[in-house]
């Protein structure tokens, strides 16, 4: 699989296009300000995007939905459960002093059990809780293998965790999620943050502060 990401100014927040080099279908991860840059590469590299996959809706994350949906025209995918911070993303906007344009409606919430596939490749979302109440993990693999690369959003970083201390957000969830949900993933587990960079499961079980004192209560 290819992966290709992009940062910008103000949030540096990861936005990811991943790639089948077998049948260039892909998939478009969390498109924010970095936007223009990842639709760029999109024509560049003639991807052929599929869907547009949201690990949740706080502004950073979604301010780039409307030009790609514009520019692609494939259905937007979150957690219903976010949906009432993706319906305030321009108030969410203005709080940091910035315009938002409205983003277009949301075409699928993720279910239980749920695969979306893109060329060879296929993602499986699944529900972590805590930095806010509809974040996701989205786990990516080669279709009929148990994928090992997860796109946690702001749920999970290299050492450290997701604020809690937004609408929404709690953090006794939060650990939670990531304990039972990521590190059920096992150490080898590739971790890509919404912020920052990669890192691995087992690296965040041994060594992540929040973690290890998680551990200790």
């Amino acid at each position: 699989m290819i992966i290709e990401t992009r940062a910008v100014a103000p949030f540096f927040k990861n936005g990811f296009v991943l790639g089948c080099e077998e049948t260039r279908e892909a998939v478009l991860i969390d498109p924010g300000d970095e936007v223009d840059e990842l639709l760029a590469l999109i024509a560049r590299d003639l991807w052929d995007i599929r869907h547009i996959l949201l690990t949740h809706a706080h502004v950073d994350h979604v301010t780039g939905v409307a030009a790609s949906k514009r520019a692609l025209g494939v259905p937007v995918h979150l957690h219903r459960d976010d949906l009432f911070l993706y319906d305030n993303a321009v108030k969410q906007g203005a709080m940091f002093g910035l315009h938002v344009e409205p983003q277009p409606p949301i075409d699928a919430f993720y279910t239980p059990g749920q695969v979306i596939a893109f060329g060879t490749y296929e993602v499986r979302p699944h529900h972590t809780p805590g930095h806010c109440p509809g974040g996701v993990c989205l786990q990516v693999g080669r279709k009929g293998v148990a994928g090992r690369q997860l796109f946690v959003g702001d749920t999970l970083f290299a050492g450290s965790i997701g604020r809690t201390d937004l609408p929404g957000g709690d953090y006794d969830t939060l650990i939670h999620a990531i304990r039972t949900v990521l590190f059920a993933f096992g150490d080898e587990a590739e971790v890509y943050p919404g912020h920052g960079p990669k890192t691995t499961i087992g690296q965040e079980r041994r060594t992540n502060p929040f973690l290890i004192e998680a551990r200790r209560t």
